[in-house]
């Protein structure tokens, strides 16, 4: 059976006491919030990001939840508002990034200078060509699929192997073998053999037609809580959230974004990692 995390406990006094004490330590240890942020996302300046410690899972506190905040297709449209987002709330995220979009533009170039330069960013691997958004006919071909893969590892110069498919919610770790569209299960199943650290997501925060956030803050809060008391997560209290960088150019989503992160931190439930801390996921693949 998997783990019952503390949000189920009905020993809430002890539990809160456990809280109260282990939080400093917590804060000090985490990708977590300061209290001195800069109040204003919208400055020219992004505020100095800070380097965070990596965490063990012994230092993580019994009653808090892992949170992997993930971001797709980047660099594009809106990755300099998700900078200055993540700088604002010193929280570190994970940035999936698409090979052919690093020299799409000068400002596309700009971006990525910008996402190797903040140490709250990690970069990983959403292949090359993001498969030109025609996913059955790319999944058609595992060894084309490995290809693009390689590519854009190279091409980026990404030091792991840590990767997210396009158009697809695919798991392939040690420990997690999860295909959400049987065709592609060939394809899935060449980039694990290649050494490829295949990540999905728990929740995405979709778009509107409009290409913007959809819904606000507190749905996404609501849908976080729910997965955790439902034992929902893929791994038993670790999140995986996804949403996408060129979600992020109007000024509501920008908002509803920070919210949503300032929400989690202020709640004291929470503490954030980037990707390559999830459980498991540096173990040699089999």
């Amino acid at each position: 059976m998997r783990k019952k995390f503390a949000g189920k406990s009905k020993n809430t006094t002890f539990l809160g006491m456990l809280a109260l004490m282990s939080a400093t330590s917590v804060l000090l240890n985490s990708c977590n919030f300061k209290n001195d942020v800069n109040p204003s996302i919208n400055s020219q300046e992004h505020p100095a990001a800070e380097t965070v410690p990596k965490m063990d899972e012994e230092n993580v506190d019994p009653d808090k939840r892992v949170i992997y905040l993930t971001f797709d297709d980047g660099p594009n449209q809106g990755t300099e508002n998700l900078l200055k987002i993540l700088d604002k709330r010193n929280v570190c995220a994970t940035a999936f990034l698409v090979g052919k979009h690093a020299y799409g533009s000068k400002k596309q170039k700009d971006d990525l200078e910008l996402l190797k330069q903040n140490p709250l960013i990690e970069l990983a691997n959403h292949s090359f060509s993001h498969a030109h958004n025609k996913y059955t006919d790319f999944y058609k071909n595992a060894d084309a699929v490995v290809n693009d893969f390689d590519i854009a590892k190279d091409s980026l110069k990404l030091t792991d192997k840590i990767a997210r498919t396009p158009g697809r919610n695919i798991w392939r770790l040690n420990n997690i073998n999860i295909t959400d569209i049987k065709s592609s299960t060939a394809a899935a199943n060449g980039l694990k053999k290649a050494g490829y650290k295949v990540i999905g997501w728990d929740l995405e925060w979709r778009p509107s037609q409009k290409m913007t956030l959809k819904g606000s803050h507190e749905a996404m809060l609501k849908k976080v809580d729910s997965i955790f008391f439902n034992d929902l997560e893929k791994t038993s209290r670790h999140l995986v959230f996804l949403t996408h960088d060129q979600y992020l150019r109007d000024t509501d989503s920008i908002n509803e974004l920070d919210l949503f992160i300032e929400k989690l931190q202020k709640s004291n439930k929470f503490v954030f990692r980037k990707i390559s801390q999830y459980p498991k996921i540096n173990e040699v693949l089999n």
